[in-house]
């Protein structure tokens, strides 16, 4: 499980926005986003620099 903190998310519409950037990239990709901490855990064979260069592609910070 690779972990991300990502900034800018802040409601549901942000939430889809990411699973769906990363399943994308990864059909099979297990996304699970906690906006209260701006954590975003990700299930997948992908390497961590594809799944942040999805996510920075829908305008999101991350570190």
């Amino acid at each position: 499980m690779q972990e991300f903190n990502v900034q800018g998310m802040t409601c549901g519409h942000c939430v889809r926005a990411v699973t769906q950037a990363v399943q994308a990239l990864d059909p099979a990709a297990v996304v699970e986003v906690d906006l209260a901490s701006a954590t975003v855990r990700v299930q997948s064979q992908q390497p961590a620099a594809a799944i942040a260069d999805a996510i920075k592609e829908e305008g999101y910070s991350v570190a």
